[in-house]
């Protein structure tokens, strides 16, 4: 179903805790639902649908329809694809909204791993004995650090890529990161400090791996009438695409992302091209999952991805497509290992012109989304969306 201009991001809220010691997962949901209902202007009341991801606890939207108190829900989606779940969640709340299942569509995020002590990266992700893959792999002891890093090392064999333009994309982050009051990391870092950190994976370093945060956020999407009827300025989903990239039995190429296929389709539906954004959201787990992103996206020429990011060229206010201006999950926040639903709130900022005014892009009128859920190295889900402003 074509979605351009047939749905509208009217609230958002990002949790403003990095470590959430003395909260409950469920309580980070409904905290963060709050804060995105009341900057859209509405209630629970008028919350006709709920989404979530495998971040929910219970029983998922069950227990969080219930524990927020939500009495008008019609419509639920618990799709579940890691990272990229919230950004996928736009378009088929988007879908809903055009199909007339629901007007108020609620998306939230929650987690708290950086409490929990969990060792992101660098420790196995057993999925359980369930999961098909879990026999043929887990006894090789895959995590999610050295499969990124395989992608990265077969991305420099490839192309030429190199640690130092690995590390530029770091060194852009850091450079937004430094304007927010909650990022995690806000020192500016340089190529030197990045290629100088310790070896986590060869050839990631440290500082090529995200932050582990607590946290969470929510948005809401409204129908057409719903965000004509609000004093708060909306923005507009343009267009929306999602696609799986597996194993494919064996003859995987690590080079790329499902960024390939999904890239296209919200392109398409947007009717604009690459050249086109003025600002780009990119999930950022590891600074090869922006890399390979930017190609496959069509910013640039695949195995070009290096030169392109080299030199400042994230930055705002210096290169040709800023990126990640909150920091993202290098520098700023990943709460629950999901950053996705981070780059729908910073696209929305952008668009609004509520973004740090160091970071801000001069007149942002289209602003692109994307999440990567899964792992680059084995399997991985995609979703792109592209936003732009009411008069875009």
């Amino acid at each position: 179903m074509h979605t351009r201009g047939k749905a509208f991001i009217a609230g958002i809220f990002e949790h403003p805790t990095r470590k959430a010691v003395d909260k409950s997962v469920a309580q980070l949901h409904a905290e963060s639902a709050r804060g995105a209902l009341e900057d859209a202007g509405l209630s629970v009341e008028d919350v006709d649908a709920y989404y979530c991801a495998g971040d929910a606890p219970g029983l998922g939207p069950l227990s969080m329809i219930d524990y927020m108190g939500l009495r008008n829900v019609r419509h639920m989606d618990a799709t579940d694809v890691g990272g990229s779940s919230y950004v996928l969640h736009v378009g088929h709340a988007a879908q809903a909204v055009a199909a007339g299942k629901c007007k108020v569509a609620l998306i939230t995020l929650a987690g708290r791993p950086r409490s929990e002590g969990m060792a992101t990266g660098t420790a196995p992700r057993n999925y359980g004995d369930a999961s098909p893959d879990v026999p043929f792999e887990f006894i090789y002891g895959p995590t999610v650090v050295n499969m990124y890093a395989m992608a990265a090392r077969r991305h420099m064999h490839e192309f030429g890529t190199t640690s130092e333009q690995l590390a530029w994309i770091k060194v852009a982050a850091s450079h937004h990161a430094q304007h927010n009051e909650h990022a995690m990391l806000r020192q500016v870092v340089t190529v030197d400090d990045v290629v100088a950190s310790p070896m986590i994976a060869d050839p990631l370093h440290r500082l090529d791996c995200c932050v582990i945060s607590d946290g969470g956020g929510a948005f809401v999407v409204v129908a057409p009438e719903i965000a004509a009827s609000l004093k708060r300025e909306c923005v507009k989903v343009l267009g929306c695409g999602e696609a799986p990239k597996n194993l494919m039995s064996g003859q995987v190429d690590l080079t790329y992302t499902g960024a390939r296929w999904s890239g296209t389709q919200a392109f398409e539906e947007a009717g604009v091209a690459p050249g086109d954004i003025d600002y780009a959201s990119i999930y950022d787990s590891f600074t090869i999952t922006v890399l390979e992103t930017i190609e496959d996206l069509g910013f640039c020429e695949k195995g070009k991805g290096g030169a392109f990011v080299a030199d400042g060229n994230l930055i705002s206010g210096t290169g040709a497509l800023p990126f990640n201006t909150d920091g993202g999950g290098l520098c700023n926040n990943h709460p629950m290992n999901r950053g996705g639903l981070t780059k729908v709130l910073e696209a929305v900022r952008q668009l609004r012109g509520e973004a740090h005014p160091a970071v801000q892009v001069k007149d942002c009128r289209l602003a692109l989304a994307h999440g990567t859920g899964g792992s680059i190295g084995t399997r991985m889900g995609s979703a792109t969306t592209i936003l732009g402003r009411v008069d875009a």
